[in-house]
Formats: structure tokens, sequence, C-alpha cells
């Protein structure tokens, strides 16, 4: 069989094989940076649905009664209380009104914009339920916008139509006025004039949670302020209790919901945003990544902001300010370096290398956090959302990694078996021909050219770049081959695809001829790799 000319799909799924050369087995070892540091903003929760997909597991899940409301103990009823009131508790008292109140008004407003009663010169839009969920969410406010981007980023738990529109949800709020944001700031660290010799009132960024300033320090550095929004824990901490404990309320009242993993997915949201909050985990996250930089002695190369710990709080966060230009802006970074595609394999390798040696991985690596500095380094950016290889899912990634490798399709199907839930027995033969369909629709796929001016000589200048959906459909067309032979596949599987598809993307941009599979540079970087622990 002839071997499959890989592109980063294979490359950045991190997975160890003679073949593939870019993982070794990892037996347990210290993991870096501080104790208790680590930061899991995407752990998977769906893998508690997973179990060994063979045929007499599937046919006794299939067989089992399904339970009522009469079935449930005393213990689970007490459970559900206790969890009911401590909700309650953190909440706090002064939340449930105020977000009545914005509910109100989102919904009034998102239910005008498809009502056939309009003011005059305007007409309803046509309704859609997608549509209509993202525009509530967005109104609703920061953890709306959240889960918002949970659903998009998660096509193994959510339906394709969803996932698609909640691309479109909008991370972007009016900004703080200065007066605000300098109060936060000087509360954390003391008065402004002590610490920076100037801020930009303009922030650069204004998120749901957090805005960014320009800043620089007495000491003549340039840097970064990222501000958390005040109130934003208690408002955080209300919507989420309440949705974890609507989750919780359906699992009792129809307890086979629980094959679903109502509850744990959303106490999987809910634990991962709150920690988002906290900066200083962030900032544990930049400093690990680091660390690892520096132990794989790729600094020359690569590069990640640093943090200032004595003006970083859990709602400030400090930082060295990178300078640079996005991945897929190719006419700049040829004015940077005339060996760009270089600059993509040293990207590439040091995020696979990450996957396999480090507790967790950048799990948002679009263009927009991952740049080409002014002194031709990588810079990685923004670490609030990282992921964790289960210790399941990453030996089934090496087993498919191999059968990929070698063009073995049921070889890859049989991987994808190992690593997900199946309902029912799976045709392993037509599973094997599916993947093969989309893998070969995957090779074909190329990014978008656009004449977009005129140069001084004459020539005709292009931008190439290629379109988020694209990237996401893409990984929903994995996502529904699998579904539609019977198999669930973890969350942490489809955050580590859609990584290795931007990456796909950038190689085409601005390394279209290269073999990932033959090229020296990719292996060299894994056959030097060091070994870490895995954290389940």
């Amino acid at each position: 069989m002839a071997p499959y000319r890989r592109s980063a799909l294979l490359a950045a799924l991190a997975a160890s094989s003679p073949a593939a050369a870019f993982l070794a087995p990892r037996p347990a070892a210290p993991s870096i940076g501080r104790p208790g540091c680590t930061t899991d903003h995407v752990t998977c929760t769906s893998l508690a649905m997973s179990s060994s997909p063979t045929s007499s597991s599937s046919t006794a899940s299939s067989a089992r009664p399904k339970r009522t409301l009469r079935d449930r103990s005393t213990e689970e009823a007490v459970s559900l209380l206790r969890d009911i009131v401590k909700a309650a508790y953190d909440a706090g008292p002064r939340a449930a009104p105020s977000r009545t109140l914005q509910a109100y008004f989102a919904f009034s407003r998102t239910l005008q914009d498809f009502s056939p009663l309009q003011r005059p010169g305007r007409t309803a839009e046509e309704f859609s339920a997608p549509v209509a969920l993202r525009k509530l969410f967005e109104r609703l406010g920061a953890t709306y916008i959240k889960l918002g981007q949970f659903v998009a980023s998660s096509p193994s738990l959510f339906p394709k139509e969803y996932v698609l529109e909640f691309q479109k949800c909008l991370d972007s709020t009016e900004p703080l006025e200065w007066n605000v944001v300098q109060s936060i700031i000087e509360k954390e660290l003391g008065p402004v004039s002590d610490n920076f010799s100037f801020i930009d009132k303009t922030p650069l960024a204004s998120a749901s949670i957090a805005q960014v300033h320009a800043a620089k320090l007495k000491t003549g550095q340039e840097v970064v302020i990222k501000v958390q929004k005040p109130q934003i824990d208690e408002l955080l901490k209300a919507d989420l209790n309440f949705i974890y404990i609507a989750s919780r309320l359906i699992e009792f009242l129809q307890p086979d919901f629980e094959r679903t993993s109502l509850s744990a997915v959303a106490g999987d949201v809910k634990s991962s945003m709150l920690e988002e909050l906290d900066f200083e985990k962030e900032a544990s996250n930049i400093e690990e990544f680091r660390v690892f930089l520096r132990e794989q002695e790729l600094r020359e190369t690569v590069t990640a902001p640093r943090v200032y710990r004595d003006l970083t709080t859990q709602k400030v966060l400090t930082m060295e300010r990178l300078r640079g230009v996005s991945m897929v802006d190719a006419e700049s970074i040829k004015g940077i370096t005339n060996d760009p595609e270089s600059l993509i394999v040293t990207a590439l390798n040091t995020w696979t290398s990450s996957v396999m040696n480090m507790p967790w991985f950048h799990a948002d690596v679009h263009s927009g956090n991952l740049l080409v500095l002014e002194d031709g380094r990588v810079g990685f950016i923004d670490f609030g959302m990282v992921g964790r290889v289960g210790e399941k899912t990453f030996k089934a990634v090496n087993e498919l990694s191999t059968s990929m490798a070698m063009a073995d399709y049921e070889g890859m199907a049989a991987a994808l078996l190992n690593m997900g839930a199946a309902d029912e027995a799976v045709d392993v033969q037509k599973f094997g021909r599916d993947i093969e369909e989309v893998m070969n629709s995957m090779a074909n796929v190329s990014p978008d050219i656009a004449a977009v001016g005129v140069g001084s000589d004459g020539t005709v200048q292009a931008a190439i770049s290629f379109d988020e959906e694209e990237v996401t459909n893409m990984l929903l067309r994995i996502v529904a081959v699998t579904e539609d032979n019977g198999l669930k596949l973890p969350r942490e599987f489809g955050l580590l695809v859609k990584q290795s598809l931007y990456f796909d993307r950038y190689l085409k941009i601005l390394a279209p001829g290269l073999d990932v599979a033959s090229d020296s540079r990719m292996i060299a970087l894994g056959s030097g790799a060091s070994e870490v622990e895995v954290l389940v």
C-alpha cells in the first residue's frame, strides 16, 4: 500500500510511531512548572461517555433498561439539593435580580428581530433557531458569549448548524471608560505612576471578560496590560451555576439523559470559565510554555510573552508586548524573512512537541494567536484556552498516526474506535472507506488567493488567506463520518484536530510544496524531544 503524503493533520496530531517520529512513548516524569498551576480550560468531560467500543460492550449498553425518576436514591436527591444550595450561595444575593432584567431585554430584542411586527423601514428576519440562539447569547453577555465559543469549538458535542453559526459569536464589547480601568489597575497594583511611565487609554481590544491596553514600564519595556472587567466574576458564577443546576435537574428528573453526560459537560464549562477569571493561572501557562521552550532549546526561534509577576494578580495580567504579523499575512512575512517555509516548520514542530512534552497544549492557534515577530521568531500568545490529552486518547492517536502514515484507512478506523464510544457494532471496512474519502478531499483543498493591488513595478500583488469557516467545515466532516458510523469522539480529539487544521492551512500558504512526512527538519525535532508525564 502506497504511503499517504501527509499534511499537517498528521504532524500536528502529535502522534508517535516509527513512521511519524514526532513523539516518543512517555513514562511518568515530573510535569513542567509549579505544582498546582496547570490550567485545564477545556478538559474533555465527554471522555466520561467513553467505553471500549467492542461489540459486546455496545450490546450491553443498548440492552440496558432505561432508568426513571422512581429509581433515584435518597443519596442522589441529597446530592442534588446540596449542589443547589452551594450554587445559590456561590452566586450571591445580587446576581439574580440584575440578570433577570438583562435576560428580559435580551429575549425581547431577539424576538423583535424575527417578529412580523416591525418599525417602519425594517423587515423581519427569517427565523433560524441557530441564528436566534447566537443573537440571544451575544445579548446575554460574557457567560453566554463564552458558552457560544465553547459550542463553536466542540463539533463532536453539538449539531453542525449550531457549530457553524456560533463561529460568528462576537466577543467584542464597548470598552470601559479609562477611569474605571485605572481604578481596577490601582486597586490591584497601586498607583499607575509607580509602575508605568505610560498607558494608552484607548484599548487594543475589548472583550466580554477583559480589555487590553498597551503600556510602557518605568524601566522602558513595552508591555500589554490585560484588565478584568468589574463584577464579571459575580456574573459568571450566577450564570454558570444556573446552567449547571439546570442540567443536574434535567438528568435527575429524566435519568436516561445521564447517557449524554449533560451535567458533566455543564460542569466542565463552569470550571473552565471560572478558571479563566484567574489571570495568575494564565500567567502560569505562559511561564510553563517559556520553560518548555528553554528546555527544548527553542528560544532563539520561538517565544511567548514574558510575564511581569510583580505586576500580575488574579484580575490584572502584565506581559511583554510582542510586535509581529499574522501567520497568514504572507506578503508581510516575506518582508521579514526570505524563508517562510522554515517559520511554519518551526511553529508546527513547536506545537507538536508541546502536545507530547507538556501536561497541556495550546488549544487556540488561530492566526491571531500565532505571530511572526519583527526579529523573525515565531510568537505564541493568548494562553487562556488550553487542553489536555488523556492517556486513552494519546494511545489511540499514536495508532492513528501509524495507520495514516501507511494509508491504512481501516487501521485509522480501528484507532478511532479505540478512542471513542460506540453505541453499536461498527463496520470497520465501511468506516475506513469513508475516512479515505474525507482524507482525499482534505488534500485537495487550497487557500484563497485574491489580487489586492498593483505594485510600483507593475506586478500584481496578492493576498493569500483561508476562511475560519473552512477549518470548521473540515473538522465537521471528520466528526460527521465518525458519527455516521456510530462513534462519538472525545472533545479533546476535536480540539487537537482543529489545531492541526489551522497548521494545515498555514502550510498551504507559506510552504505549499512541503512534504511533512519526508522533511528531515520535522523528524529532527521529534527525535530529540524530552519525555514527561501525561496528566489524565
